[in-house]
């Protein structure tokens, strides 16, 4: 009779339509998230807290910008952006969105305090107004056009219930009042986050009532969890482990160029500290300063190696900041060569024709791979006669150390590091890595080889103020050819492959950030 009744319990389980049975989607998710406040930035963090709080303006796959709770925006003058606010957005407490929800959100995000803040998504921000109910107007100090690129980083929140909120308040729910498809439920740090559909959601029900990211940083553990059916999906799955994922029977596989480049910083400055003669003295010269040299290193990696053996072909080679596709990419940009008897020549009319030594430093805790290809990158640089030692650091460290000399100077000669924006432009990379280095400014911030070309400088920021997009266009065109084809002040590596595996039954969108959103993953048709 038990048996009878179990059988007839998942007949009529089955014969429920898809609709009804996809209520909890449970997603296994690589990274630990360290914070709910949606103005702190740390891109686990914000997988989720897209969910909830949403942005003025959203990306789509390919990170274009397209409306979100700004229906439409334009300038209205050389440094003034108008945003038009959607009026049927409602918090899940019910209270409409506001132009002084939006004023709010900007000014926190701009002053929040934080060791990862979207401050420098917002540097050009000078002053913000309600201009009614629904309208913002945005003012910069000089005249950009990524603003609307740069406003769909961050979340709006509700500014009466984020007044004087703390970590400890969105953490914990108080504060947690947004406007998106889902409602802020429970989060058990080291654990998982648990969250509700918001069944006032101006969109519509989502398939799911409830979407739960188990944190598991074990990747051989987290694919067994899917293959186990104990979670529906999975993010980050290792090149490794493709084959047991996509096998079609009880899961299969997504995977996507994503915009993280694996890129080499080199020391550009007169003496550099990682740079020694054969015997491991100091030099006097630093050889990465010269062109030559940086020529060298350039033609002496295996960039398609890397990717298919070094990363198990969970990666693609790079030329450039923007993979294609994206906004900025250049099509007939040249693909680096792969040449060492090129690169041992160069390295002779620099002066250096037995080499020299050099010791690069990189991660070891970023990505599947990071480490092996480190190695492999160092055997190619010994192999045209620089020998190169490997120290391969956390995350915690790496960062620590990379600008921890005199007056926060940078501290390494070589070193590998991943980048990806969150507005999904190439300017950010620019600005951040290649620009000359200004404090003040907020300029080069992570250009930690000191490269410095007032030429660059100028297109970089010539860009960012065109307005027209064919004139904006043409600068990036030509900054990317003076970066990658000629100056070489860092080496673009690969792009990472962004990789889910499912159960069948589901549909993902695959992205170029990288995020496992519940709004792109749906009951299969």
């Amino acid at each position: 009779m038990v048996k009878l009744a179990t059988r007839l319990v998942m007949a009529a389980l089955l014969a429920l339509p898809a609709q009804a049975q996809a209520q909890e989607l449970r997603i296994g998710m690589k990274a630990a998230i360290d914070s709910a406040d949606p103005h702190l930035l740390y891109t686990p963090s914000r997988t989720v807290q897209l969910h909830v709080w949403e942005p003025l303006v959203v990306q789509d796959a390919q990170l274009q910008p397209t409306p979100g709770l700004a229906l439409s925006w334009r300038p209205i003058g050389p440094t003034s952006w108008e945003f038009i606010l959607r009026e049927d957005a409602r918090f899940t407490d019910g209270s409409p969105l506001t132009a002084e929800d939006v004023v709010f959100s900007i000014r926190r995000a701009q002053t929040i305090e934080g060791i990862r803040t979207y401050r420098a998504y917002l540097r050009e921000v000078a002053s913000v107004e309600a201009a009614g109910p629904h309208r913002v107007v945005v003012h910069t100090a000089t005249p950009t056009a990524l603003l609307p690129n740069n406003l769909s980083t961050f979340g709006i929140v509700s500014a009466r219930a984020a007044k004087d909120a703390t970590a400890p308040d969105f953490n914990g729910g108080r504060a947690a009042t947004g406007t998106g498809p889902y409602r802020w439920g429970q989060w058990l740090p080291g654990q998982q986050v648990t969250l509700e559909r918001n069944p006032a959601y101006r969109g519509g029900a989502e398939p799911w009532s409830r979407v739960t990211f188990r944190f598991m940083d074990n990747d051989s553990a987290r694919v067994a969890a899917l293959l186990s059916g104990d979670v529906d999906v999975v993010d980050a799955v290792p090149a490794g482990l493709y084959g047991r994922v996509g096998d079609g029977n009880r899961s299969r596989l997504v995977t996507a160029t994503s915009l993280f480049l694996l890129q080499l910083t080199l020391d550009q400055r007169p003496q550099s500290g990682f740079v020694t003669d054969l015997d491991g003295n100091t030099l006097a010269e630093n050889p990465l300063a010269k062109n030559a040299v940086r020529a060298a290193l350039n033609l002496a990696i295996n960039r398609a190696g890397l990717a298919e053996r070094a990363m198990e072909g969970g990666a693609v080679a790079a030329n450039q900041f923007a993979p294609p596709g994206f906004i900025g990419h250049v099509a007939d940009l040249p693909k680096p060569a792969y040449d060492p008897a090129g690169a041992r020549r160069l390295l002779a009319e620099a002066g250096y024709p037995q080499g020299f030594g050099l010791t690069l430093h990189c991660l070891n805790d970023r990505f599947a791979g990071d480490t092996k290809s480190c190695q492999a990158i160092g055997q190619m640089f010994s192999a045209i006669g620089v020998r190169t030692k490997i120290e391969a650091l956390p995350s915690s460290i790496f960062f620590r150390r990379a600008q921890s000399g005199a007056n926060g100077e940078p501290e390494f000669s070589a070193s590998l590091s991943i980048f990806g924006s969150a507005a999904g432009l190439p300017d950010n990379a620019f600005t951040s890595l290649v620009q000359s280095y200004d404090r003040t400014r907020g300029r080069g911030v992570s250009n930690l080889g000191r490269y410095s070309n007032p030429s660059l400088d100028a297109l970089i920021d010539g860009a960012a103020a065109a307005v027209d997009p064919a004139a904006r266009a043409a600068k990036l065109t030509e900054a990317t050819r003076l970066v990658f084809t000629r100056d070489l002040p860092i080496l673009p590596l690969f792009y990472l492959k962004a990789a889910w595996g499912m159960r069948t039954g589901l549909t993902l969108q695959p992205r170029g950030d990288q995020y496992t959103l519940a709004t792109g993953i749906r009951p299969a048709p």
